[in-house]
């Protein structure tokens, strides 16, 4: 495994390159697939897990939990202590069954936030939540209340770092101002949905009526190359299978000239070193020039050894030229 490190001093965090999601253990995934998968994925060194309170709240119509349940009960069962960073995020646990983040989200007041990541908290079995992110932004309470409430809780040590995720970069630039202004922790860590695909940006959503802001567009690598300090975690870099799984079509957004080239390069460069194209993905990110941990999940101990593999395969400057220039 290799490392590299998120966030500054003095809460900064030695992370493996390969993030592991968690989002469907102890729903879709049962508990003993996803202790095999967790095991593996620590015996192979990998130190740095992701979840979410709201997860996954859309395969029973409650309000998630099952996650960051599963994961306490497996550092319970198996010693862990700190040495495994756990990623959770709040702000859009839905506020009653049958409702979702769309409609009816908690939101990021001050006082959700503490309760929410007192509920993380007790989940998960910790006294610190490593990293916590703002799941989704929240346009009903102002940005200092939103700041001032991650600020306490670092202050009071039961936070390290904080993340944001799903929120436009002028938001999180001014989060990050207001933070600053007033002596603050800020978001230190983005977690966007990023792969080597471009999706359309223009496209509405329930969540984004005017576009994605869910994606990592050009301003937010921009905001990388501009604010080194700051970490890109790339969730779904893998399309949840769709770059290898003819059962999984991709989604809509990626319906655009630019695909099939961009496909074209990825699969050349395949061959070329006999690996498989979402370990060439993987590859690409973690070796990128830009700070990225590409955040995947695995339903299986054989889908994580294929990613596993992804963090010894070296592109050559050539090929990854190829992949950053394809278009």
């Amino acid at each position: 495994m290799k490392y590299r490190t998120i966030g500054t001093d003095p809460a900064h965090r030695e992370v493996s390159v390969l993030a592991l999601g968690a989002m469907l253990f102890g729903s879709l995934t049962d508990e003993k697939t996803s202790f095999a998968v967790l095991d593996r994925y620590v015996e192979a060194g990998g130190n740095f897990i992701d979840t979410s309170d709201n997860y996954a709240f859309w395969t029973d119509g409650g309000q998630g939990g099952q996650s960051e349940e599963l994961l306490g009960r497996w550092r319970r069962s198996r010693g862990i202590g700190d040495e495994i960073v756990i990623a959770t995020k709040v702000g859009a646990r839905p506020l009653a069954p049958g409702t979702s983040y769309t409609d009816n989200a908690e939101g990021l007041s001050a006082k959700v936030i503490r309760e929410a990541a007192e509920r993380s908290r007790e989940r998960l079995g910790v006294d610190k939540l490593d990293l916590l992110y703002a799941h989704i932004d929240d346009h009903t309470v102002p940005q200092r209340e939103t700041v001032e409430g991650f600020g306490e809780l670092v202050a009071e040590g039961t936070v390290g770092l904080l993340g944001v995720s799903n929120q436009a970069m002028w938001r999180v630039e001014r989060a990050r101002a207001l933070a600053a202004a007033a002596g603050l922790p800020g978001y230190e860590v983005l977690q966007y949905q990023h792969s080597h695909l471009r999706p359309r940006f223009d496209v509405p959503s329930d969540l984004f009526p005017d576009g994605s802001l869910g994606h990592a567009g050009p301003e937010l690598l921009g905001y990388l190359r501009a604010e080194p300090a700051l970490t890109l975690v790339a969730y779904s870099p893998l399309l949840t299978g769709a770059y290898v799984r003819e059962d999984k079509p991709l989604p809509p957004d990626y319906d655009h000239p630019g695909t099939p080239v961009r496909l074209a390069v990825l699969r050349d460069i395949a061959r070329e070193t006999g690996a498989s194209v979402n370990q060439v993905v993987l590859a690409w990110q973690i070796g990128a020039e830009l700070p990225i941990v590409p955040l995947a999940g695995a339903s299986s101990v054989a889908q994580l050894e294929e990613n596993l593999a992804a963090v010894d395969l070296d592109l050559t400057p050539e090929q990854r030229a190829r992949l950053d220039r394809a278009h």
